[in-house]
C-alpha cells in the first residue's frame, strides 16, 4: 500500500493512557501530535482539559476513554464520564463495552449501554468508538458485539484497549469491517508499534489506528520512502 508519511498521520490516534502518565508526558504527546499532525490526542479524562488547551485551534481532535480500562461499571456513570470529558472538551471518546454481560448474553443490556454514552455523546457533537476487547471474545460474540454498537448508533469499532491480554490482529480488523461494513469506522489498537503494523491493519479495513508509538511510526515510513527514492 502506498501511503505518505502525512496521510498516514491522519490515520494516528496518538495515545498516551498510561496511569503512570504525567503532565510533562503529556505535554509531549500534544507537542508531537501537532507536529505530525495526528488525528487525535487520546489521553485519560483527568487531563482532556490540558489537552484541550493545547491542541486549541490546530486539526488534532481530544479524544477519552470511558469505561475504561474494563467497561464493568455501570451504563449511567459511562453516560455521566462521557458528558463530563465531553464538556471539558473531549470531541471523540472510546468507550470499553461490558464485557462480562457480552459474554453472558445479554445483549440488550451490552445496546443500552454503548446507547447510553452514544446518546450523551451526539447530542454535544462528539463522536463514539466502541472497544470490543477482541482478545478477550469468541469470533461469535466479536460479530455480536459489532452488531450491539452499530444498532446502538455508535461511529466506530475498536479491537482494543491496550490493556487486555492481546491487542489488534489483522484477523479481527478483517472480521469487524466484514461485519459493519461501510456504515461505521473501524480503528485498530494495541500492540501497533510499526508502519508495516499500521499499513496492514489499513488494508484490513481499519480507517483509524490507536498508537502510542505514533512518531516512530511515521519517521519509519519517512527512512523507508528516502530508501525508495
Amino acid at each position: 500500500m502506498e501511503m505518505t508519511p502525512e496521510a498516514l498521520a491522519r490515520y494516528i490516534d496518538h495515545t498516551l493512557l498510561k496511569p503512570e502518565a504525567t503532565e510533562a508526558q503529556i505535554r509531549r504527546v500534544c507537542e508531537e501530535a501537532l507536529e505530525y499532525h495526528f488525528a487525535s490526542v487520546c489521553v485519560n479524562p483527568t487531563w482532556v482539559p490540558l489537552v484541550r488547551d493545547m491542541l486549541a485551534g490546530s486539526d488534532v481532535a481530544v479524544c477519552t476513554v470511558v469505561g475504561f480500562p474494563l467497561g464493568a461499571t455501570l451504563p449511567e456513570v459511562k453516560a455521566f464520564e462521557t458528558e463530563t470529558s465531553i464538556r471539558l472538551g473531549a470531541r471523540e471518546v472510546d468507550m470499553v463495552i461490558n464485557v462480562g454481560r457480552l459474554k453472558s448474553g445479554q445483549d440488550e443490556y451490552v445496546r443500552k449501554d454503548i446507547e447510553a454514552v452514544v446518546s450523551v455523546a451526539h447530542e454535544h457533537g462528539a463522536i463514539v468508538k466502541v472497544i470490543i476487547e477482541a482478545a478477550l471474545l469468541t469470533q461469535e460474540e466479536k460479530v455480536r458485539a459489532c452488531t450491539l454498537a452499530q444498532a446502538a448508533g455508535a461511529d466506530f469499532v475498536k479491537t482494543s484497549t491496550g490493556f487486555g491480554p492481546g491487542g489488534a490482529t489483522v484477523e479481527d480488523v478483517a472480521l469487524m469491517r466484514r461485519v459493519v461494513g461501510d456504515r461505521m469506522g473501524v480503528k485498530a489498537a494495541g500492540g501497533i508499534r510499526t508502519a508495516e503494523a499500521a499499513l496492514a491493519m489499513i488494508r484490513a479495513g481499519a480507517n483509524r489506528i490507536g498508537a502510542s508509538a505514533g512518531v516512530k511510526i511515521i519517521e519509519e515510513l519517512k527512512s523507508l520512502a528516502s530508501s525508495q527514492e
